[in-house]
């Protein structure tokens, strides 16, 4: 049988996950992965979640294992609204659907806005998961550079004059780089999305981990602040997750938006998996309940922060002086950027080999730009594990710094 003649055109489009693809190499315990996005598993709220299971298979069994709505389990849904209700918002569940990770989010934002060949402003580098997600539509993407304080916002009105149908962006702890979009740029970036009628994918994983500084509005609340609003109405589309604040396994996410934008997401995730888990739903629920989860979060912050430290100060340490690298106020990731002569993707192999493993930058960038620069994760090693495999790719570094020709 010849498949290859009977996939659908839109499957050309399609691609492997880079990251998932390098994690197959990293399971080999002797091998110091800052590969993934990957929660530190020792943190996983295992009892809590253990007592949570008990307390639902006891007390409301029925609903937990039966079929559910399509927008999800109206208590953890009011909960999540709640969090989200601050800045003068007043989400409610009805603004909330929930999601199979914030990943099939993503899938199914663009199911319901994007058509073939349409705009869509970027980042760049921007999120990989959104890259491979939207590939099949064939976009036509705007690009937007950024620095330590997030999007270029200067960048922004020149491309906004092609009136692009989307933008999309992780204006917290950004993945790949960690850079924080700040609110001066937030505030201009909402008046001019209004200015030329563009909607906005705000993709938020990483809010609650912040490690220094302020809290800064989420685009939502700025949104609505400007319009003299108390609903979310405007063009904001936020997704949230709980993946990195509890753990990934449970793949519970959600979208808040305007009610006739989730009304188009529900019909697309029917005719997707009809509903996420219901048991996934009341346990990230009954978790949440009372001061735990704000408490967990706590720890997470001050674990994470710990690593953070500790894999800054590694790099400046074993990396060469031709080598820079971001400093993220929050969130997983750094961004490393090398020398133009010098590749990531080749470098990777060397890593592997000295068992230690990253993610070439290249596949978070539109065109041909990035082969220099790497992603490194500092949440999932331990600290003695980071220290080690930065002095590995240090040491693999200088090799190459010093073999170029002058």
């Amino acid at each position: 049988m010849q498949w290859d003649t009977k996939f659908a055109q839109r499957t050309s489009f399609m691609r492997r996950s880079a990251i998932r693809e390098i994690l197959k190499f990293t399971q080999n315990p002797d091998v110091i992965s800052f590969a993934g996005g990957l929660p530190a598993p020792e943190l996983f709220p295992v009892e809590r979640i253990r007592e949570a299971v008990d307390t639902i298979l006891t007390t409301r069994s029925a609903q937990a294992l039966q079929y559910s709505t399509t927008e999800g389990v109206n208590e953890l849904r009011d909960s999540i609204a709640a969090r989200m209700s601050r800045g003068g918002v007043q989400v409610t569940r009805d603004n909330i659907m929930i999601v199979g990770g914030a990943q099939q989010g993503i899938d199914l934002i663009g199911r319901v806005l994007l058509d073939e060949g349409d705009g869509l402003v970027v980042e760049n580098p921007t999120y990989l998961g959104m890259l491979l997600a939207w590939k099949m539509y064939n976009l036509r993407y705007w690009t937007l550079d950024t620095d330590a304080d997030g999007l270029l916002i200067d960048q922004l009105e020149f491309l906004l004059h092609y009136y692009p149908k989307l933008m999309y962006l992780v204006p917290n702890f950004q993945n790949p780089q960690g850079v924080t979009l700040n609110y001066q740029r937030r505030q201009q970036l909402v008046r001019l999305l209004d200015k030329y009628d563009c909607i906005v994918v705000e993709d938020d994983p990483y809010g609650d981990l912040r490690y220094e500084g302020e809290h800064i509005p989420a685009l939502y609340e700025i949104e609505a602040r400007m319009h003299g609003s108390t609903k979310l109405e405007g063009r904001v589309i936020y997704s949230g997750s709980f993946s990195k604040i509890l753990a990934p396994g449970l793949r519970v996410g959600w979208i808040a938006a305007p009610l006739p934008v989730i009304d188009k997401l529900v019909q697309a995730k029917q005719s997707a998996d009809l509903h996420s888990s219901t048991l996934a739903q009341w346990i990230a629920y009954e978790v949440g309940r009372g001061d735990f989860l704000k408490q967990h979060i706590e720890t997470l912050r001050t674990v994470y922060h710990q690593r953070r430290d500790v894999m800054l100060d590694a790099l400046a340490r074993y990396f060469p002086e031709e080598v820079h690298w971001s400093t993220p106020a929050g969130g997983l990731f750094l961004m490393v950027t090398m020398p133009e002569y010098l590749d990531a993707t080749e470098l990777l192999q060397d890593a592997i080999a000295h068992k230690v493993a990253f993610v070439p930058g290249i596949d978070f960038f539109v065109g041909e730009a990035g082969w220099n620069t790497f992603r490194l994760n500092f949440s999932n090693a331990r600290p003695e594990m980071i220290e080690a495999g930065i002095k590995r790719l240090g040491d693999l570094l200088k090799e190459e710094v010093i073999l170029q020709p002058m």
